[in-house]
C-alpha cells in the first residue's frame, strides 16, 4: 500500500516518462547551484549512508512502489541526474515523498539546484515536469511485477526454502501417501525452481 490515497492534480494531465508493464521511470535533469556541488557531494554521501537507517527502510516500505533511485553529478560539477523507477501513478509517486522521511532527505539534496521549490511546495510537480526528460528506451527484467509483488514474492521464497531445509519436509516428501501429489508437474517444478 502507498502512503498516499488520492493524487493531486496539475495543470499536466499527461506526466513524460516511459513505462513497461507497471514500471515506470522518472529522470530529472537539473542545474545544479554555483559552488553547491561539494555540498550536495557531502549530502548525497549522507543519504548514502542513510540507507542502513532502519527509519529510511520503514519510509521506502510505507511508499511501497520504489523499484530503485539514482543521483548522478556530472558536467563537471553543474548538472545533476536522479533516476528511478516506480510503480503506479506519477503525482501519487511525488506525493508520497512528500509525507516520508525520504522527503526530507529528497529536499535536503535538492536544495542545491536552481529553482527547486521544496518536495511539499504545491508547485513542485510542475517544477519535476520542466526538469523532466523521458528516457529514449526503458525496458524492466520484471515489467509485470510491482515492488510490493516483488517484496511478497521474497517472503513466500523465503519461507518455502526455510520449509525445504527441514527434516518434517524431507519425510513428506518420502512418505507414499504424498507421492500422487510429488509426482504432479506443478509440484516437480516447484521443486526444480527451489533448487535452481
Amino acid at each position: 500500500m502507498t502512503a498516499t490515497t488520492g493524487a493531486t492534480q496539475t495543470a499536466h494531465p499527461e506526466r513524460p516518462g516511459r513505462s513497461d508493464g507497471v514500471c515506470n521511470e522518472f529522470t530529472v535533469f537539473t542545474e545544479i547551484k554555483p559552488g553547491h556541488a561539494d555540498a550536495m557531494r557531502e549530502d548525497l554521501a549522507m543519504l548514502a549512508d542513510a540507507t542502513n537507517d532502519e527509519r529510511v527502510h520503514a519510509a521506502l516500505r510505507q511508499i511501497g512502489t520504489l523499484h530503485d533511485a539514482r543521483h548522478v553529478i556530472f558536467d563537471n560539477d553543474t548538472r545533476h541526474m536522479f533516476a528511478s523507477v516506480f510503480d503506479g501513478s506519477w503525482d501519487t509517486y511525488i506525493d508520497d515523498f512528500a509525507q516520508t522521511e525520504v522527503g526530507d532527505r529528497f529536499d535536503k539534496v535538492f536544495s542545491h539546484t536552481e529553482g527547486f521549490p521544496g518536495v511539499k511546495d504545491p508547485g513542485v510537480k510542475d517544477w519535476f515536469v520542466a526538469h523532466q526528460a523521458p528516457a529514449g528506451v526503458f525496458v524492466s527484467s520484471y515489467p509485470d511485477l510491482t515492488v510490493q509483488q516483488v517484496w511478497k514474492d521474497q517472503r513466500v521464497s523465503e519461507a518455502f526454502q526455510a520449509v525445504l531445509d527441514t527434516p518434517e519436509f524431507r519425510a513428506a516428501l518420502d512418505n507414499p501417501a504424498n507421492a500422487e501429489l510429488v509426482a504432479t508437474p506443478a509440484f516437480q517444478k516447484l521443486l526444480d525452481e527451489a533448487s535452481a
